[in-house]
């Protein structure tokens, strides 16, 4: 089982991102994990305040000094709330690369951002920044869209049986140990259009069909099993689909799943370089949080 240890919420102390802050503090809270708040001021965007601005160096200490303590009164206000220790950074820098500096630093187990940035100089802790932030990070990243209310409850798992499967699955269950899980496969049979052109008959086809989703079913009851997924709190399913990430948003809506955890490449990892391209498309059409597990392996330190 994967335990989480360390988590690092990046924030811009937009209103927005204090939805990913508090998820953060609550998985935390539920985890016995440190929690690190950070806010990285963007170099660049502060190199241009100086430059057009006469107090040049003034300004952009004042304004670091600013967020510095807005930052540490907000891991404050966390501390107090969810009883729990909250430590806070404020760094100056490339954001991306100050983000995966200080999550190494503290081997997070799990690194959370919002999905909304705001404010001058923040370069917005999400949307670009985030996906960047995925692609650089070998450690899990927690993408937060809704509004915390309580802990997650119906989740949905995409899986492709890879080896990228199983740190899905099992980091499903560590940061959702009471939710409903759905774990989802979708089915195809390769150059089905082109195999019927060339005259391969139709009970062929759905009879592969047939063995295909009983191996995923059977996959996907072997990946539950190791993940110690309780009997009665999850089921799979085994959708036909030629296009999986259409089908996974389509069943996130389907079972108001409020997250969904997706590898970050998959069996096409060569070919997609540096993200899948279902996890790209699910990123960006679904409405549920998204948690993308970082590398193929069991456990994450």
């Amino acid at each position: 089982m994967i335990a989480l240890r360390s988590i690092v919420a990046a924030t811009d102390l937009s209103a927005p991102a204090r939805r990913a802050v508090e998820r953060a503090a609550m998985l935390a809270q539920a985890a016995d994990a440190s929690l690190t708040l950070l806010h990285v001021v963007n170099e660049a965007g502060l190199d241009e305040l100086r430059r057009w601005l006469e107090q040049g160096v003034a300004a952009g200490q004042s304004l670091i000094d600013d967020v510095r303590k807005r930052t540490y009164d907000l891991a404050t206000e966390i501390r107090l709330a969810y009883d729990i220790p909250v430590d806070n950074r404020t760094v100056a820098g490339p954001v991306v690369d100050e983000i995966v500096s200080v999550a190494d630093e503290e081997q997070a187990g799990l690194v959370v951002t919002g999905t909304l940035g705001g404010g001058f100089l923040r370069n917005q802790v999400i949307g670009s920044t985030a996906e960047r932030v995925v692609r650089r990070l070998q450690r899990p990243v927690l993408m937060v869209r809704n509004a915390t209310s309580d802990q997650y409850r119906r989740v949905l798992v995409p899986v492709d049986l890879s080896d990228w499967s199983a740190p899905s699955v099992e980091l499903a269950a560590a940061v959702a140990p009471d939710a409903y899980f759905v774990l989802v496969h979708a089915v195809r049979v390769p150059f089905e259009s082109k195999l019927r052109l060339a005259g391969v008959q139709d009970k062929v086809i759905d009879d592969y069909r047939v063995r295909a989703r009983n191996e995923a079913l059977e996959g996907m009851h072997d990946l539950a099993s190791r993940a110690g997924l309780r009997d009665g709190a999850w089921r799979a399913v085994a959708p036909d689909s030629n296009a999986p990430w259409i089908e996974v948003i389509r069943l996130a809506a389907e079972q108001q799943s409020d997250l969904i955890v997706i590898g970050k490449h998959g069996r096409n990892a060569v070919q997609d370089l540096l993200l899948g391209s279902t996890t790209n498309r699910v990123i960006g059409g679904s409405f549920s949080d998204i948690l993308v597990t970082s590398r193929p392996v069991s456990r994450i330190q």
